[in-house]
Parts: C-alpha cells; sequence; structure tokens
C-alpha cells in the first residue's frame, strides 16, 4: 500500500511540473507491478488528488480575495470619512468666503455712499462758489458790443 501512494504522490508531482519522463517512469512501474488493469487507479487516484489540491488552493485564494476585499471596505470607509471632513472644511471655507465677499460688499457700499456723499457736498460747494462768482449783470457789456458800448459812452459824455 504504500508504494501505491508513493507512486501517486510521485505522479501527482510529475503532473505539476510537467514532467513527462518522470511521469513515464511512473507508468511503467506502476504496470510492471500492479498490472495495467490497475492503471486507471493510479490516474483517478492522481486527477482526485489534483481536483483536491485545486480546491484547496481555490479556498486559500478565496480566502485572500476576502482578505482584500475587507481591507479595501475599511480603505472605502476610510475615505468616505475623509470625504465627509473635506466636504465639511469645504462648507466652512465657502461661508467664510461668502462672509468676506458680503463684508466687502458692505465696506464697498459704504465706500460709495461716502464717495457720493463727498461728490453732492463737492457738487453743492461748487453750486455755492458759482453763487458767489457769478455776479448780477455788470455795467460791462459782452466783447462783442464793447466798441458799441465805448462809442454810445463816450456820445452820452
Amino acid at each position: 500500500m504504500l508504494l501505491k501512494n508513493h507512486l501517486i504522490e510521485v505522479f501527482k508531482q510529475a503532473s505539476l511540473e510537467n514532467n513527462f519522463l518522470l511521469k513515464e517512469n511512473v507508468v511503467l512501474k506502476w504496470v510492471h507491478r500492479f498490472g495495467i488493469d490497475s492503471l486507471n487507479d493510479l490516474l483517478i487516484h492522481s486527477s482526485l488528488q489534483e481536483e483536491n489540491q485545486r480546491e484547496e488552493e481555490n479556498q486559500e485564494q478565496i480566502s485572500l480575495i476576502d482578505e482584500v476585499h475587507e481591507e479595501n471596505q475599511e480603505q472605502i470607509s476610510l475615505i468616505d470619512e475623509v470625504h465627509e471632513e473635506n466636504q465639511e472644511q469645504i462648507k466652512l471655507e465657502l461661508s467664510k468666503t461668502f462672509e468676506n465677499i458680503e463684508e466687502t460688499k458692505w465696506e464697498s457700499n459704504g465706500l460709495e455712499t461716502g464717495s457720493i456723499n463727498e461728490i453732492s457736498s463737492k457738487n453743492q460747494n461748487s453750486n455755492k462758489i458759482n453763487q458767489f462768482t457769478e455776479n448780477p449783470k455788470s455795467p460791462l457789456p459782452y466783447i462783442k458790443n464793447l466798441r458799441k458800448w465805448i462809442n454810445n459812452d463816450k456820445k452820452a459824455s
């Protein structure tokens, strides 16, 4: 019985390594020792063991995939938390920016009203100056009519 198990293991190992020479030697020893009728046992046992090994490897891969999936879920949750924090910071920055804009609007409105008040006071001052500079009609006529005025004045005197 030990020889059968050993030959099955060697055949399986040779199959994994794609070593055709070793597989041929195992098959020759099997047939010489146990007969050609029992060759199916070697192939069935080795295929069953290969399937078992594949199934074990698949289970290992599935467990690794599950671990990676869990790690990815943790990273996604961390990213979501960071995203939420970033959204809150963006909202705070936007509200601060909005407040600054409102303040500058109020300040600029104050400056505009101040400048409008200054302009209107300048206009009032210039109106007052114009009132002072405007004299009632002077006795002298416009320059166009100055000669006529002078000539008329000479006649009168």
